[in-house]
């Protein structure tokens, strides 16, 4: 009884399912202090409002102007610190999601816009016909992989394999790779990783 209460209680920390609306690009970035103003251009930003939370590259980040075609976030250092925004020029492509709807369809998995640590890309093979990413990450912090659990790239409810201490593999079928920024991804790219809540809190009960 005590885990379904808990699995209840996950229902009401999602903001996000993974499923990526559209992509945005950085037209601008202005420093002031340790924050950074970023303004994106999407076909969404004439339709978002102010104060409303919506995930970039997997953070989620609150539209602070809006002003025609363009939206205004900003991320403060503890942002910065943990999640590859530090890295973000003029002219990068990001991927962008609304939060889901209270009645809407749950079409990916638990995303809360909480990165939990950044990630590299390690290898992209092209497959003739899709892509086999894979990705390593610093097993210091404790975060695991399942094999064929959930994880979310840079904002994108995707599927791992080939799950192991510090590293996971992703297949990106031909939708997912023109529709996100995948498509840009290189070796050696820093990408924001947040793990499955569920496994996250199962493996927090069961270290008590």
């Amino acid at each position: 009884m005590v885990y379904f209460d808990r699995l209840c209680y996950l229902a009401f920390l999602f903001m996000f399912t993974g499923i990526i609306e559209t992509t945005a690009v950085v037209n601008d970035i202005v420093r002031e202090g340790t924050n950074r103003h970023f303004c994106f251009e999407s076909p969404i930003s004439h339709e978002l409002k102010v104060d409303q939370s919506v995930s970039h590259d997997g953070v989620c980040l609150t539209v602070t102007k809006v002003d025609g075609k363009c939206h205004w976030v900003t991320a403060i250092d503890e942002t910065l610190s943990k999640t590859n925004l530090a890295q973000w020029q003029p002219g990068r492509k990001v991927n962008i999601e609304r939060c889901m709807v209270a009645n809407g369809r749950f079409d990916g998995h638990i995303v809360q816009g909480h990165v939990d640590q950044i990630g590299h890309v390690r290898h992209i093979e092209d497959r003739d016909g899709s892509w086999l990413f894979d990705f390593e990450y610093d097993p210091v912090w404790g975060h695991v992989t399942v094999e064929k659990g959930s994880i979310s790239v840079n904002g994108t409810s995707l599927t791992c394999f080939n799950s192991a201490d510090g590293k996971f593999s992703v297949a990106i079928i031909p939708y997912t790779f023109e529709f996100t920024n995948f498509h840009q991804l290189k070796t050696g790219d820093v990408v924001n990783l947040e793990f499955d809540i569920i496994g996250k809190y199962v493996k927090r009960l069961l270290q008590k």
